[in-house]
């Protein structure tokens, strides 16, 4: 899933969309309320993008984590984050089997689907396209260029300053 532009604030609830950037802070609009405010440098401000998952290898960006619970739930909504403890366990462990137990917590696991949720709602889920292989324009190589004695003489000859003579009158 692409999450660029969708940021978590320490200490608000919800998501929130990226506006614009300020001398000291950046505007950001609240994906629920749709009000717009300002995130001041001493806010911990965190984008989805940055966000991992812990797990028993390397860890899980949180973009691949919500395309498997897309794919899980055909693209419909996850599991309600306010079920039972013993649910939200068995079904994220359905979702990342190989996710660590000891290092991600049940809050994690709460907030992960909440914000799958919300963003599923919004319809901001946007799947990551696979890199297409671009055309790339050919440029010659330096040993492709005509070197200087493939050009042609110059048939003009080039005066020399102060060979032309001027006549006064």
């Amino acid at each position: 899933m692409v999450l660029k532009d969708i940021l978590a604030i320490s200490g608000e609830p919800g998501l929130f969309r990226f506006i614009a950037q300020g001398k000291n802070a950046i505007i950001v609009e609240h994906l629920d309320t749709g009000k717009r405010s300002s995130a001041f440098s001493s806010a911990k401000v965190s984008s989805l993008e940055d966000i991992s998952v812990f797990t028993d290898g390397e860890d899980l960006p949180l973009g691949k984590v919500f395309d498997r619970i897309h794919e899980k739930e055909s693209g419909g909504q996850a599991i309600d984050s306010r079920s039972d403890a013993e649910k939200l366990k068995k079904y994220f462990g359905e979702v990342i089997p190989e996710y660590s137990r000891e290092r991600v917590y049940l809050s994690d696991i709460k907030k992960i689907i909440l914000w799958y949720n919300l963003l599923q709602q919004k319809n901001l889920l946007v799947r990551e396209e696979p890199e297409k292989e671009e055309v790339k324009e050919e440029k010659p190589s330096e040993t492709d260029k005509p070197s200087d004695k493939d050009k042609p003489a110059e048939t003009v000859a080039k005066k020399k300053p102060g060979s032309v003579k001027s006549k006064k009158g």
